[in-house]
């Protein structure tokens, strides 16, 4: 054999180890997520919002998965349903805007969600508009704040906010206040990055968001804005449950959840991925659903896995069961709420950590001796996700969310392609670890 065909053979063998080593990385729990994430954050679940359904293709998706692993149900469906208001845009969303700099016509053509937005409270609107400029020169005194208020004369007048370089606290202040709605006309505001939620209620007037990058510098000038919307009084929501019953203690409860609503559409063809928030948390709530179904895992306590709906709007499907539940509150002995687990290379975050201090010391010694992730960070009370509720009600809960990697959030750009799942198996592993704590 020549020298060169020796290293071409030790070439391959040495890439052929790397990939055993990185197909054993990435084992069941992550192959089984990688499917999960990549299903409910393709574009057939529409964003898993209010427009063409898309909530309802992804509570049956995982309604099918519970059946697959035989999960027990306290409905008889897995679903429990419910409503809420919620304002959608299923029509046309365009905005352009042309304005003058030294002589020259300069033309923004909106791209929805890649260099605008539209507020999620904003009404329809087809509106032929002229700007004003609203920056830190009528912010120095009350006086001239309202000096610019007498300057918007007309509906069809936009206020551009640009609080670009701004650092004063005082000036600030101002524009807050004009952010808030105190001109009470159609508002412009030029920011750093683009994030979208979802709204209740619909408002008078509209308001944009505009990359501030497309923008040198604010100036007044012209354009023209459509925005079809439909508020939905009365929206039919489900939460997902199911659960495995306890081989020992049948009658207490610990919870696995994870909400599996996002963003939805804005516009005809625009929708929100949602892969890290929160088809991930899915994905491991999943895991968990499909681990403890078999008979060999059969747990002492009974393992209930809840999907809720309606986070997105307001942690809606995790209030409402709260205050519905299926089985009393307080035969439940923990809750782990699960969401935005899609990296992890800097660790996770637990919230109520340092309310529920002994159960987070636990976690920390059992990563402490297997290794499985770099950092466990405590936080403390936060109404951010949908384990609030319980812990409002008295019970014990812990919300975890991974750190580092994609800061993708709330936009276009949170896509299953982009979410690496570099710590899913090791999260898994230790949250399986966590568990057998609890259940002794």
């Amino acid at each position: 054999m020549t020298f060169i065909k020796k290293n071409i053979l030790f070439f391959l063998l040495a890439c052929q180890c790397s990939l055993c080593l990185f197909s054993q990385d990435n084992g069941p729990a992550y192959q089984y997520a990688r499917i999960i994430v990549d299903t409910m954050a393709s574009e057939s679940m529409h964003g898993r919002g209010y427009v063409n359904g898309g909530d309802k293709i992804a509570a049956n998706y995982i309604r099918v998965e519970f059946e697959k692993f035989k999960l027990q149900s306290f409905t008889g469906s897995y679903y429990q349903p419910f409503v809420f208001p919620v304002n959608t845009f299923p029509g046309e969303i365009s905005f352009e805007y042309s304005f003058y700099d030294k002589g020259k016509t300069i033309n923004f053509k909106g791209v929805p969600a890649q260099n605008f937005l539209i507020s999620p409270e904003s009404p329809a609107a087809t509106v032929n508009f002229s700007t004003v400029v609203f920056d830190s020169t009528f912010t120095t005194s009350d006086r001239k704040f309202e000096k610019f208020r007498k300057k918007i004369n007309s509906e069809n007048t936009f206020v551009i906010i640009d609080d670009r370089g701004v650092s004063n606290k005082s000036k600030l202040a101002y524009f807050k206040k004009a952010k808030a709605g105190y001109f009470k006309t159609h508002t412009i505001e030029l920011v750093r990055k683009l994030t979208w939620d979802q709204a209740q209620e619909v408002n008078k007037y509209v308001k944009i968001q505009v990359l501030a990058d497309s923008f040198q510098y604010a100036t007044e000038g012209n354009g023209v804005l459509k925005v079809e919307n439909k508020f939905v009084p009365d929206h039919a929501a489900q939460n997902v449950i199911g659960y495995v019953k306890g081989a020992v203690y049948p009658d207490s409860f610990i919870v696995f959840s994870a909400h599996y609503d996002h963003l939805g559409q804005m516009g005809k063809t625009v929708y929100f991925p949602g892969a890290n928030d929160n088809a991930s948390g899915c994905a491991m709530l999943l895991n968990l659903a499909r681990h403890y179904s078999t008979p060999e895992n059969q747990p002492k306590y009974s393992m209930v896995f809840i999907a809720f709906a309606g986070e997105e709007v307001g942690l809606l499907g995790s209030k409402y069961y709260t205050e519905n539940p299926l089985f009393p509150l307080d035969k439940i002995r923990f809750v782990l709420n699960m969401d935005i687990l899609g990296t992890g290379e800097d660790g996770i975050t637990v919230v109520n950590g340092s309310v529920f201090k002994k159960q987070f010391d636990a976690l920390v010694n059992i990563n402490s001796q297997n290794g499985f992730l770099r950092d466990i960070k405590i936080r403390g009370k936060a109404a951010n996700s949908d384990h609030y509720f319980f812990s409002e009600k008295g019970v014990k809960s812990f919300f975890i969310y991974t750190m580092g990697g994609t800061k993708a959030y709330h936009d276009i750009y949170d896509k299953p392609e982009t979410l690496p799942l570099n710590k899913l198996e090791d999260l898994f592993k230790l949250i399986i670890k966590f568990n057998e704590y609890l259940q002794n």
